[in-house]
């Protein structure tokens, strides 16, 4: 009876494995609509691709959804595309990691804790990212654009002033820019304390929407970041609306559970 146990716990570990190595590579593709205040009417149907997480360089699952988000956002052709750090694992997936933005056209990006490998996973490297000609990196730092006649500005925090304590992206808002965006890699960020909230829209990633989730009623138990309070998707929070994306790769573990990796295409809409 032990040994039919022992086997049947077995196969029970081998199957829960397996597909958690299979949804670190089921690749969600979601469209979601928002509100914003005060929107102008020539920005309604705006939209912004937002990618976190790639973690590329290691071995996981997470690198085959990557390059499927890529495709995806590459043939939906948004007016943005918006990344929000932890790019790479590895040195080793630098090239992989400027094919892909490459193809992207030079999206607006920040860079995460495990690009300056500032992580618990023991098989995270830093890597030198700071010629990312491939795209426009931002490190508390301002860019602008113009859409549909509009003046846009995007913000950046750097991970080096999140992790020190000093970072401080409220001063940069642009006051006469018609729509302002805040990257930074961690949802954190909306914790501080603004003069006033200077972002239309803030985009963060980290935490891969728990990666190892076990729901339960009321809730999800997040392995990953126990102690999260925005998790996954849109949050108000005093700072403005906040879109939290559940990334596409994975780190130290290359499973998820609950978790899909995915690429959101945000259209916007002015709130009523």
């Amino acid at each position: 009876m032990v040994v039919w146990i022992a086997a049947a716990a077995g196969i029970a570990c081998a199957l829960l494995l397996a597909y958690g190595v299979f949804e670190a590579g089921w690749l969600r593709t979601r469209i979601l609509e928002i509100e914003l205040a005060g929107l102008p009417s020539e920005l309604d149907g705006l939209r912004i691709a937002h990618l976190s997480d790639f973690h590329l360089g290691m071995l996981s699952r997470g690198s085959s959804a990557t390059e499927r988000a890529v495709a995806w956002v590459v043939e939906r052709q948004p007016d943005l595309v918006c990344v929000t750090g932890d790019l790479l694992s590895h040195p080793r997936g630098e090239p992989r990691l400027r094919e892909l933005l490459f193809r992207l056209g030079r999206p607006y990006v920040v860079l995460g804790n495990h690009d300056i490998a500032s992580t618990k996973d023991p098989f995270s490297r830093a890597a030198v990212l700071d010629d990312l000609r491939e795209a426009v990196l931002l490190g508390d730092a301002a860019a602008e654009v113009t859409i549909h006649g509009r003046r846009i500005q995007i913000v950046g925090v750097a991970p080096e002033s999140y992790m020190g304590g000093i970072a401080d992206p409220w001063p940069l808002a642009d006051p006469t820019a018609e729509l302002r965006i805040l990257l930074c890699h961690f949802p954190g960020i909306v914790r501080s304390e603004p003069p006033a909230p200077a972002f239309d829209l803030i985009l963060t990633g980290h935490h891969h929407a728990g990666q190892i989730a076990i729901p339960y009623p009321g809730g999800t138990f997040a392995l990953a970041h126990p102690r999260a309070h925005d998790l996954v998707g849109m949050a108000d929070s005093p700072c403005g609306p906040m879109h939290v994306s559940p990334g596409l790769g994975t780190s130290l573990l290359p499973i998820r559970f609950f978790a899909r990796p995915e690429v959101t295409e945000l259209v916007l809409r002015p709130a009523p």
